[in-house]
């Protein structure tokens, strides 16, 4: 059996709110939401390719923090994914590069939002960490 792809996510917070993206009509699950992100390459370290991502979608430079919470996702009829989403700074303007639209949000607020399937737990999970301190997060797992 094949590894599974390995998909990155960002969790970038200013002034307590998350920055999320649209997904263009053309685009695989079209309007769909999504934490800013994509797939590591062969090879790749899995904070060098968000790093390289959020580079590509929205020309920030970015350091990557800790890593939140990893899980195994399958859409149907698709390669099975390990989904790993880390905390993360930018520096600069976020620019929309790719997206149908970029929105800051209230955490709060996040299942408001038709998600992409792969990221509806984790944003539940998003909501119920927020006042758990940095060093907990592991130990709710």
């Amino acid at each position: 059996m094949n590894p599974p792809v390995v998909v990155v996510a960002a969790v970038i917070e200013r002034l307590g709110r998350v920055l999320i993206c649209r997904r263009r009509p053309s685009a695989r699950h079209p309007m769909l939401w999504e934490f800013p992100g994509g797939k590591v390459e062969p090879g790749e370290d899995p904070r060098t390719a968000l790093r390289r991502e959020l580079l590509e979608e929205l020309g920030v430079h970015a350091e990557i923090g800790e890593e939140i919470r990893r899980y195994p996702y399958q859409y149907p009829h698709g390669a099975p994914l390990l989904l790993i989403f880390f905390r993360a700074t930018v520096s600069g303007a976020v620019q929309n590069r790719v997206f149908a639209e970029i929105r800051w949000e209230m955490p709060e607020r996040l299942a408001d939002y038709d998600f992409l399937p792969g990221d509806r737990e984790f944003v539940g999970l998003l909501a119920s960490l927020r006042s758990v301190p940095p060093a907990s997060y592991e130990e709710r797992g």
